[in-house]
């Protein structure tokens, strides 16, 4: 049996999908039971638990021959850093406690820098509080394709994409999120223990201008990416909610990406197959059914 935490999540919820129908036994552990209908249509045995309740937890991981441990980022929140540190630490106990044969662990790209890299520094302290577990693996996600869903009203209502991508034509990493899932689910279901550290990433690399380009068939008219200027980067992300403290943590991330930090060290690079362009595409069908038009 493979214990999922985050299992109603796109990476979590792509794994338990894959190993269900691998015709492998799971064990969805969610937070909101409300939120589990489908993980129990698939199969799954759902157990509720929070990851800051390490109790709770360990008993949800009991028994498993795997573990994929996915911790939530809270972007709304106060202190994010601090409440992810709290997560990390309850969730070391977790694992301490339940001793799965094998975990892997989804971390992110740029995860070996100590210092710099805003959200990426909270997966570095991950690794290094889970890394003397036994039959931990960290699998390094790259920039998640998905996250262009927060540009995407504006957009819409503009025609024009903000990047905090410097410089336009600059490649970088990125893989659908769902992906992920599938490359964790091999992981956990394989012969062989995976190495310590590996990769995600999609079947290529990006540029904002390539963004900009697939959004404009789905969308119906020209998208323009222009670089927003990084005087303006923390009023452009407080305006879509995020906290004082995840907004900082954001513009550091991408301070480090501009320079070039957030890339694959020290470990060997898995590919997803889903290309860019799919997945924006789906985007802007979502965001479509939901009533939101261009014009808007």
């Amino acid at each position: 049996m493979f214990a999922i935490i985050g299992a109603t999540g796109r990476v979590g919820g792509a794994a338990a999908r894959e190993l269900r129908r691998r015709g492998r036994a799971v064990r969805a552990v969610v937070r909101d039971p409300g939120r589990a209908g489908a993980l129990a249509e698939a199969g799954c045995e759902v157990a509720v638990a929070d990851i800051a309740d390490a109790p709770a937890l360990t008993a949800a991981l009991r028994g498993a021959e795997g573990v994929l441990a996915i911790v939530p980022l809270p972007p709304s929140r106060g202190d994010a850093a601090a409440e992810v540190r709290g997560l990390v630490g309850s969730l070391a106990r977790s694992l301490q406690a339940a001793r799965p044969p094998r975990t892997v662990a989804i971390s992110d790209y740029g995860a070996q820098h100590a210092a710099g890299t805003g959200i990426t520094l909270l997966f570095h302290q991950l690794e290094q509080r889970l890394g003397g577990l036994p039959g931990i693996a960290f699998l390094r996600s790259a920039e998640h394709m998905e996250n262009w869903a927060r540009s995407l009203r504006t957009v819409m209502a503009t025609g024009v994409l903000a990047s905090l991508h410097h410089p336009l034509d600059k490649r970088f990493p990125t893989v659908s999120a769902p992906d992920i899932g599938l490359i964790a689910a091999d992981l956990l279901e394989s012969a062989e223990a995976p190495p310590p550290i590996l990769h995600a990433e999609g079947p290529q690399r990006y540029t904002a201008l390539d963004v900009a380009a697939a959004l404009a068939g789905p969308l119906g008219r020209p998208v323009q990416a222009v670089a927003l200027p990084r005087g303006q980067w923390d009023q452009a992300l407080a305006a879509g909610g995020l906290s004082e403290g995840y907004v900082r943590l954001i513009t550091e991330l991408y301070d480090a990406h501009n320079a070039g930090r957030i890339e694959a060290e020290g470990g060997e690079v898995r590919r997803g197959t889903t290309p860019l362009a799919e997945v924006l595409a789906a985007l802007v069908r979502r965001m479509a059914s939901s009533g939101i038009s261009n014009n808007n």
